[in-house]
């Protein structure tokens, strides 16, 4: 092992030893990195006596002489190497740059970035660029319209872990603002609240053909996670193959690539624009949207190699706390070596991910009745709508799609197929025309 522009090496923790230097150097630097105690500069380990202990003083040092707070930003394990104990420290690139030492603010006493395996201080001139470029819409800088807020289910999962709330836990999570108000991390994270996950699922292979929409949330954004991942994996049917020699069966998608991809998209989500994360299942794929485009200092390179730069830094800590999210970083590859770069595509606005359903012999045929069912039902509804226009030319679209109780978009797309199909047409203009009926049979 050697030291890189993302590897720093120290043989130990002492009080001397200038941890948050280097911790605040990852955090300003673009990919950030990691930090191994119990190595020294020549890659040779020696090991840490106490790897508990080094990590509690490392977690504290860097809670407590940090600004801006870089809870959720940062990992501290323990790893063994050469038969000896070990402590790594991933860094994360933090969203609001510059970071800084508290004691010296935003200066270049205060403030540093890495270059090369080296740490150098950021000229005031850079620190004021950055601190001008720092993200305004964070999530924990939003007022909620809502200041009744109840925590009593995020009490409850922290409980289970053995991790009790203490009384200033609003503060140290990051819930209020420097007011005093709760902020919208405290929103999305309370009992009760207007955010909703929905999980649609369709028996064609568009979106036209709903069979059903559940939502999960109005309550603490824990918990509508943990009801998207049990829903999914309830959906996650396991399709088998008989071989000669034996019978292998194979879920319809990844499980741990689809854990992965629910976490990212929940945590990740941009919920500035007041868009929650969809996700929709079809008879040959899964597809998980969530709102906001990478971190402008993000390449999509960077992004597929695994480097994080957390959106919501408060709600990465909170499921890390509650061992939802495993480490920084580890989402990505663990979805990437499942089903590669491609099944991801990224928009302005949005990023989604899509898993197709593995290919088994029952799954095809699956699909083949759901296009089938799926064709029956346009058929029917097309017959609904020549039957109503033969008995009144004159209806309007929504005249239609009331007495066929359908969605008005629905009814325009059927209707566009029977002109197409050459079984309807429009005489004269929408206002004042009238619908004229050419031929009956729509399995044309």
């Amino acid at each position: 092992m050697t030291e890189t522009n993302r590897i720093e090496f120290k043989r130990e923790l002492t009080d001397d030893l200038d941890i948050e230097k280097e911790v605040i150097a990852f955090l300003n630097y673009k990919e950030g990195g990691y930090i191994y105690i119990g190595i020294d500069k020549e890659g040779h380990t020696v090991g840490v006596e106490d790897p508990d202990g080094c990590m509690l003083k490392l977690k504290d040092r860097i809670k407590n002489n940090i600004s801006p707070s870089a809870m959720g930003l940062f990992d501290i394990a323990t790893e063994t190497k050469d038969g000896k104990s070990i402590v790594k420290v991933t860094v994360a690139s933090g969203m609001d740059k510059p970071y800084f030492k508290t004691k010296y603010g935003m200066t270049p006493r205060g403030a540093f970035i890495r270059v090369g395996t080296s740490v150098e201080a950021l000229p005031q001139e850079q620190i004021d660029r950055l601190f001008a470029m720092r993200t305004r819409n964070s999530i924990s800088k939003i007022v909620s319209n809502r200041q009744d807020l109840s925590f009593e289910q995020l009490r409850i999962y922290y409980d289970e872990r053995g991790k009790r709330l203490n009384d200033n836990f609003k503060r140290s999570l990051e819930l209020i603002t420097k007011e005093g108000e709760y902020n919208y991390v405290a929103y999305l994270l309370a009992d009760e609240n207007n955010n909703s996950i929905k999980v649609a699922k369709y028996s064609s292979l568009d979106r036209c053909d709903l069979i059903e929409n559940n939502e999960y949330g109005y309550c603490s954004l824990i918990k509508a996670t943990k009801s998207v991942l049990t829903k999914l994996e309830i959906e996650n049917k396991t399709a088998a193959r008989i071989t000669p020699m034996e019978r292998v069966e194979t879920p319809l998608w990844d499980r741990v690539a689809v854990r992965e991809a629910v976490i990212n998209a929940i945590v990740h989500n941009d919920y500035s624009f007041e868009v929650p994360p969809k996700f929709e299942i079809f008879p040959d794929r899964l597809e998980i949207t969530s709102a906001g485009r990478l971190p402008e200092s993000l390449s999509r390179e960077e992004f597929f190699t695994g480097i994080s730069i957390p959106r919501n830094k408060e709600l990465m800590r909170i499921y890390r706390d509650l061992d939802i999210v495993e480490s920084l970083g580890s989402g990505i590859p663990r979805i990437l070596r499942a089903y590669g770069e491609n099944c991801f595509r990224f928009t302005d606005n949005f990023i989604r991910i899509t898993f197709p359903a593995s290919v088994q012999i029952d799954h095809v045929s699956a699909t083949e009745n759901a296009t089938e069912n799926a064709t029956e039902k346009t058929n029917k509804t097309q017959q609904g709508i020549l039957h109503l226009i033969k008995e009144n030319k004159y209806l309007t679209y929504d005249e239609i799609t009331k007495q066929l109780s359908l969605e008005r978009t629905t009814v325009w797309r059927n209707i566009k197929k029977l002109q197409e199909k050459g079984l309807l047409r429009r005489v004269g203009p929408d206002k004042g025309g009238y619908w004229e009926v050419i031929d009956n049979d729509v399995n044309k």
